[in-house]
């Protein structure tokens, strides 16, 4: 009886020690709300973005945006600080070149897209600069949380997408 105890104890221990372990490794962006989203992109509740063409709109959580900003910041900074380009500065992401690229690049599913498949900003051939993430590599709901946060940062952050950083 006291061997199957110390088993049953030690087995006990074991699962809570990996359960730990696991919820312990779990990236942080996953559950937390990024000050800068609250702030900046001044988002404490679901907003509405804008999914497609047609003017469908698709609800946005503070968690989610700060998901897609760490997911940015992972993937995507290199190369785009405050929302420039800097392989090339005259195609920053703001709303205007956004909306200015071919095909348009100003809602979820364009920007969807893009990231799945990087084209010059005239949409004439591939951006060979720009990281492609394919399906096996981030999951639809990381790219579109990185849409949001690239969308919601080009409506609202002071600088986002210009040369000087200036509050707007």
């Amino acid at each position: 009886m006291l061997r199957r105890s110390f088993w049953l104890h030690s087995l006990v221990c074991i699962l809570t020690v990996c359960l730990t372990l696991v919820v312990s490794s779990a990236p942080a962006y996953a559950t937390t709300i990024d000050p800068y989203v609250t702030r900046y992109l001044r988002v404490t509740e679901p907003i509405p973005l804008v999914l497609d063409d047609q003017g469908n709109t698709r609800l946005f959580t503070p968690v989610e945006l700060s998901k897609g900003k760490a997911l940015f910041e992972k993937n995507c900074l290199s190369c785009h600080v405050g929302g420039t380009t800097l392989p090339d500065p005259t195609v920053p992401l703001s709303l205007a070149a956004l909306r200015g690229a071919t095909p348009q690049r100003d809602t979820i599913n364009g920007l969807v897209a893009f990231l799945r498949q990087p084209m010059t900003y005239d949409g004439s051939e591939e951006a060979i600069l720009c990281q492609r993430l394919p399906d096996s590599w981030l999951a639809t709901a990381d790219v579109e949380a990185i849409a949001g946060f690239v969308l919601r940062a080009a409506q609202k952050a002071p600088g986002w997408g210009t040369e000087t950083f200036e509050n707007s």
